[in-house]
């Protein structure tokens, strides 16, 4: 007797290799088109499946978890992040959880240069100009930035995202400096040509860069608040490319609008996809629309391991994924 096949409910639109293959190995609910599922539609679907795929656009809380039913089983996330679920009620009600780490450091990284490039080179000013049909020739003082060479780079977060921007900031001659919650290794600040700061506060003070890396937990939240911020020189500017509540936006935007910081350069926001409009006026500000991961290859890399965390749980083994609050 062939076995009964897993129901998989998956809440967006995954590149189609993921999607096919998904359909080949379960009984999977694709979506039609590429919007979030509501609330009523989550709902729906946690009732339903053996096995939720969601993305960092669904909010999995206590209170949508508490509607699953004994069939849910597992939350297969696709992404890294998983903030926006509900862990430590997910495992009260014997669900699993599993995510997709790894896969995105290095197209992370390369975009944190970007943003680290943009601002200090006034990238989009520049672009605008051609853009604009404005551009009156090359002169000796137009659009001047600044060299990224020879400056401190100061990493909030040195985990796999944030080793893979020093490598490449290393290699733009920048000085590396982190802040974690744990020290790293002798050799591995070695290998990164990287100095320690225990004290946030003291790094923050020093920096000429501040690229934020760490996730966001509630000892995260807020971490750049408006004190912090202020600490920072005028002629520093910070990029974001982890999660936007680890900054306090109105009070970065502020500071911005002030002169009291020298640039910004955003790839994720505090409220999700509701940049402070005001960011939008600065010619400061380089804003993104989350695209630190959005490369074909990354995306496909993620739905395999999606893939491979419900295989090996309908094998009746631990997803090599999985998430539990204590890593939280």
């Amino acid at each position: 007797m062939p076995t009964e096949r897993l129901s998989v409910v998956v809440t967006r639109r995954l590149p189609e290799p993921v999607e096919a293959r998904l359909a080949e190995l379960f009984d999977a609910r694709l979506r039609a088109d590429d919007t979030p599922m509501s609330r009523e539609e989550l709902a729906e679907a946690i009732r339903g499946a053996d096995v939720l795929v969601p993305t960092l656009s669904d909010r999995i809380d206590a209170g949508l978890i508490g509607q699953a039913g004994d069939k849910l089983k597992l939350i297969a996330n696709y992404g890294a992040g998983v903030d926006h679920i509900d862990v430590a009620t997910a495992r009260q009600r014997g669900i699993l959880v599993s995510n997709t780490p790894g896969v995105s450091a290095d197209d992370t990284a390369d975009m944190t240069m970007a943003l680290i490039l943009g601002v200090t080179r006034r990238i989009p000013e520049g672009l605008a100009l051609m853009q604009s049909g404005d551009w009156q020739g090359w002169s000796p003082t137009a659009l001047m930035g600044g060299r990224v060479g020879g400056r401190r780079l100061g990493i909030l977060g040195l985990g796999r995202i944030g080793q893979a921007v020093a490598r490449r900031a290393r290699a733009f001659g920048m000085q590396i400096h982190y802040h974690n919650r744990k020290r790293l290794r002798p050799e591995t600040e070695d290998d990164l040509g990287a100095t320690y700061w225990e004290s946030l506060d003291q790094m923050v003070a020093r920096m000429d860069v501040i690229s934020v890396n760490c996730p966001h937990t509630p000892s995260t939240f807020h971490l750049m608040n408006a004190r912090r911020l202020k600490l920072m020189k005028p002629e520093a500017v910070i990029v974001n490319t982890s999660r936007g509540e680890v900054i306090d936006e109105n009070a970065l935007t502020r500071m911005l609008r002030a002169g009291e910081i020298a640039g910004a350069g955003l790839d994720v926001y505090e409220k999700g996809r509701e940049a402070n409009p005001r960011l939008r006026e600065l010619k400061n500000v380089v804003l993104l629309p989350h695209m630190g991961s959005a490369t074909v290859e990354g995306r496909i890399e993620m739905g395999e391991k999606v893939l491979v965390n419900i295989k090996t749980f309908q094998d009746g083994h631990r997803p090599p994924d999985q998430v539990v609050p204590s890593m939280l």
